[in-house]
């Protein structure tokens, strides 16, 4: 059986959020499990997962699952979503590429 990574209790509600999120929107559509696997092209079990808050279930699957029901990732309008990718991406490039832990300081104090 696979082992899952302990998660923060943050990114555990987080998961549980998103899935309830989801199963609201499912459910506000009048959709069956069945009819939103279908739509996503995965399993019932992938969506009850999803809808379950599972950290499990890969993230693309788990965004798709949500952006076919209409929930929200990190804004609802497109462009604003094209323009904070764009602004992320900018500010990633003034970044080192490769990091790299801080030297041990040397301690020359005679």
């Amino acid at each position: 059986m696979k082992q899952v990574p302990r998660m923060s209790r943050q990114a555990t509600e987080a998961a549980r959020l998103l899935g309830m999120m989801v199963r609201q929107e499912r459910r506000q559509k009048r959709w069956t499990i069945a009819d939103l696997g279908e739509r996503a092209g995965v399993s019932v079990p992938t969506v009850r997962k999803v809808e379950a808050g599972d950290p499990t279930v890969a993230l693309g699957t788990a965004f798709e699952i949500a952006t076919l029901v209409g929930v929200a990732l990190f804004t609802s309008d497109r462009a604003e979503l094209s323009a904070l990718l764009s602004r992320t991406q900018d500010r990633l490039a003034l970044l080192p590429t490769r990091v790299r832990p801080p030297a041990s300081q040397v301690h020359d104090d005679f």
